[in-house]
């Protein structure tokens, strides 16, 4: 589907020129009064899936604007692929694949004369144009409406002919804003696929700004949580649960055997403060204490005589990772108020 990237040289103080592919310092936009996007410090790996996460009027799409050249920060600064974006936009432009959450095409062309039309502007010769194109309307399932108007194309159909456009001109950095957005379920499969095949198999780096907590966990490796223009914290999932998790920890524990003598059990495990049921499912326990907890907790239950048949730290997952930010951060928000 793309050309694998090539491995750059070293800069002078010996980082790999290409481990960082998006880079930003202090990024700000603000429309008077109004701050869109504050301070923002970002540093995105060449060949990484990042997300950035929150809320519909967050500052994601801004945030977006600015990094393709589309709107001018206030101040900061940001630099993609080396290039500062104000200065150099065409240069970004060049090696950057966008895709809006709201794609706009030509209604009375169909779906593969818009994508020749799109090849054409970024100069991609005709033989080679229509043989990519092909291909990309194979991999985002639309081989079949290729050549019907695109005024007849659904919301989610437009989707998927907006990534193959994004990716016409073989990007290095792929900007997708919303990219499942009215896709249906299997629809949303095939372009998370798309987007891991991008990124492991080719070295694309993915930029995918989203407010779908699950989708962003499927194939993310690193998050930024984003609220009120503002990045709450940004990390892998398991930096971010231990970041918010500070010095104590909850499990959810399965043990087989009598619910007495497992409470009783759990109780008397070095170091736990806390043991309840599961109030979303009663033949789970929630047992809190410190961080160590987690190295000795089946052994200790071992030695009394039961064996653990479930074990997750509760606060893993995205969405409660999400929730504990975001809450904190309405909290702030309406105490300053």
């Amino acid at each position: 589907m793309v050309r694998k990237r090539a491995r750059r040289g070293r800069t002078g103080d010996g980082e790999p020129e290409n481990e960082v592919a998006i880079r930003t310092h202090r990024l700000t936009k603000a429309y008077g009064d109004l701050v869109a996007v504050d301070g923002m410090n970002l540093s995105i790996r060449t060949g990484e899936i990042f997300g950035l996460l929150g809320p519909n009027g967050a500052g994601k799409t801004t945030t977006i604007l600015m990094l393709l050249g589309l709107s001018e920060p206030t101040s900061g600064r940001a630099e993609v692929l080396g290039f500062d974006p104000t200065r150099k936009p065409l240069e970004v432009k060049r090696r950057v694949g966008y895709l809006p959450d709201d794609v706009g095409f030509y209604a009375e062309l169909s779906g593969r004369q818009n994508l020749r039309y799109t090849a054409a502007l970024n100069g991609i010769a005709k033989p080679a144009a229509n043989e990519r194109i092909a291909l990309l309307l194979d991999q985002v399932g639309l081989t079949d409406a290729a050549d019907r108007r695109v005024d007849e194309y659904s919301r989610g159909m437009r989707q998927r002919l907006g990534l193959a456009d994004a990716l016409i001109k073989d990007p290095s950095v792929v900007i997708l804003d919303e990219p499942t957005a009215s896709i249906d379920p299997a629809g949303v499969t095939d372009v998370l696929a798309i987007i891991e095949t991008l990124a492991r198999e080719h070295g694309v780096t993915v930029l995918l700004s989203s407010h779908l907590l699950h989708q962003v966990h499927q194939v993310c490796d690193r998050v930024a949580i984003f609220n009120h223009g503002r990045i709450l914290a940004q990390g892998r999932m398991s930096e971010l649960a231990e970041a918010v998790a500070g010095d104590q920890l909850e499990l959810e524990v399965g043990v087989d055997g009598p619910a007495g003598q497992v409470e009783t059990a759990l109780r008397a495990v070095n170091g736990v403060t806390a043991v309840r049921v599961d109030p979303h499912d009663p033949r789970l326990w929630l047992v809190s204490g410190p961080q160590s907890l987690r190295n000795h907790l089946a052994s200790d239950l071992a030695t009394a005589g039961f064996s653990i048949r479930h074990l997750r730290r509760v606060g893993d997952e995205l969405d409660e990772i999400y929730m504990r930010y975001f809450s904190r951060d309405e909290g702030d928000h309406g105490n300053a108020a």
